[in-house]
């Protein structure tokens, strides 16, 4: 049955078989482009097929997946894009085991990048969630119930974003971002592990960083720690660099966006240009 419709087993579309659906067996990607100019592809192919590999998805060349980016992405005319793409194992019958001769499934989807001007230039509130993903976040794996539990829990609570918290009381980053502190001349954000993306994004704040004078400490923060920061930031591919000015509904310093959010933003913009 599909919606209220009594369908006959074999005329059903083999996607409703999809096992992205029935376990989030697949791996997705999200990257952007600005003015026309697709931004960091090397790098996000690169962990996308880190990403296939992690899983065992195989059968699929990395060249191809590059070239159907760049043609949906010339079709679609959409100087400033968000692309995202994913391949699941395939689609067959519910087991949890799979077949090796599975055909992956691939879809790829292109939409204008939404303006936010506003949270850039004002920053955003945020607030902490428990971590309930599971064990290989370094995975960009289509599983994302918590994240999706933990963002509504947030916007909820009027915020832009959800930290969250793992059982030992450390952030591990947003629900769709990285999470940075900034102590003095010092910017802190947890290190690559199993339960942090290699973000992209995190990999260009880094270094934008470095290049308005900021030490980088690769070492996880208390919540206690982020909440007497001197500036707090996430990162993310549709939104670049932003401030955080309110975090469990308390202000950041002054309650404004600070001196290294901005000069982060702007020499983030270089990489970009």
């Amino acid at each position: 049955m599909i919606q209220d419709k009594i369908v006959p087993a074999a005329e059903v579309d083999p996607i409703h078989y999809d096992r992205g659906i029935f376990f989030g067996d697949g791996v997705y990607e999200v990257m952007r482009s600005y003015d026309g100019k697709l931004f960091a592809l090397d790098e996000h192919l690169r962990r996308f097929a880190n990403s296939l590999s992690a899983i065992e998805i195989t059968g699929l060349d990395i060249d191809e997946i590059r070239v159907r980016v760049l043609k949906a992405f010339d079709a679609a005319g959409i100087a400033n894009a968000k692309i995202y793409f994913h391949v699941t194992r395939g689609s067959a019958p519910r087991d949890r085991g799979w077949d090796d001769n599975l055909k992956p499934n691939f879809f790829l989807n292109l939409s204008e990048v939404a303006d936010n001007t506003e949270d850039r230039t004002k920053g955003i509130a945020v607030s902490t969630h428990p971590d309930w993903r599971w064990k290989r976040c370094d995975i960009k794996s289509l599983n994302l119930l918590a994240n999706v539990l933990a963002t509504t829990d947030a916007a909820r609570k009027g915020c832009g974003e959800a930290i969250l918290v793992d059982e030992a009381g450390l952030i591990t980053e947003g629900a769709g971002s990285a999470f940075f502190a900034i102590r003095g001349q010092t910017l802190q954000t947890a290190p690559l592990t199993a339960n942090i993306l290699p973000s992209i994004t995190r990999e260009f704040t880094l270094k934008a960083a470095g290049n308005v004078g900021l030490q980088i400490v690769e070492e996880s923060l208390t919540v206690e720690q982020a909440a007497c920061a001197d500036e707090l930031m996430i990162a993310s591919t549709t939104q670049d660099t932003v401030a955080v000015v309110k975090f469990d509904g308390k202000p950041v310093a002054d309650g404004k966006p600070g001196k290294y959010a901005k000069l982060i933003a702007e020499e983030f913009r270089l990489f970009t240009a």
